[in-house]
């Protein structure tokens, strides 16, 4: 059995949360497999590959199963615990790394532990120079962008008990507020990731307008 099959299972348990009615929540599992396909992705760039830049893949696979389990714990915790266990300036990345450290010492060396929570720490840092870290950081960047970053915040919405009136009103006020257009400068190390993240972008922007036709009433008809 690799130790990725093993951190990968860890992981997996890590990222699946319990929810209120009983029933297990697999979303930020999926994630971290939708960040290891985009760290794929990255790293299969001309500019990485052509680059002097060594990569070693486990780490940074590691470092992306693992990236938000401290978000899977906060979310898991009681409420009146958030702010013992999250406060004093303990970010998710940073509990994350935490969480490596208990979850993989009896699986590998301390020295790999080291270097993937630099890898997961340093992601969370606009000015890192490490590799591996700005690749991480642009899968992550990535993923919260399109249809995908749509089906994420207004499924955190609905969670929330929120309806379609309040997602277009959250939506509206990130365009207003050029939110998305400073996310595209950046947030991203790599231009082609940029250009895709640009893509997927215009894609949301056009399911949100027909989100707000259809909320509106506003469609035109159909004349036969």
């Amino acid at each position: 059995m690799s130790e990725l099959y093993i951190v990968r299972q860890l992981a997996r348990e890590g990222l699946t949360i319990t929810t209120l009615t009983g029933e297990y929540d697999s979303c930020l599992w999926q994630r971290s497999e939708r960040l290891v396909r985009n760290v794929e992705q990255i790293c299969s760039l001309p500019e990485i590959k052509n680059s002097e830049f060594q990569i070693d893949r486990f780490f940074l696979d590691v470092a992306a199963y693992f990236s938000d389990t401290g978000l899977a714990r906060y979310l898991e915790s009681r409420e009146e615990n958030r702010k013992l266990v999250f406060g004093n300036g303990n970010g998710l990345l940073s509990a994350s790394t935490e969480i490596v450290t208990e979850k993989l010492r009896d699986v590998i060396s301390m020295q790999k532990i080291e270097k993937i929570n630099k890898i997961i720490s340093e992601s969370g840092d606009r000015f890192t120079e490490r590799i591996e870290s700005m690749i991480l950081s642009d899968a992550r960047n990535l993923d919260d962008m399109g249809v995908i970053g749509l089906f994420n915040e207004i499924r955190r919405q609905a969670i929330e008990g929120r309806g379609v009136s309040e997602v277009l009103h959250s939506w509206e006020r990130k365009k207003d507020y050029r939110y998305w257009q400073a996310r595209l400068k950046e947030g991203f190390r790599f231009e082609s990731i940029r250009k895709i993240a640009k893509k997927r972008l215009s894609a949301a922007d056009s399911f949100m307008n027909q989100l707000k036709k259809e909320a509106h009433g506003s469609e035109k008809p159909v004349l036969s």
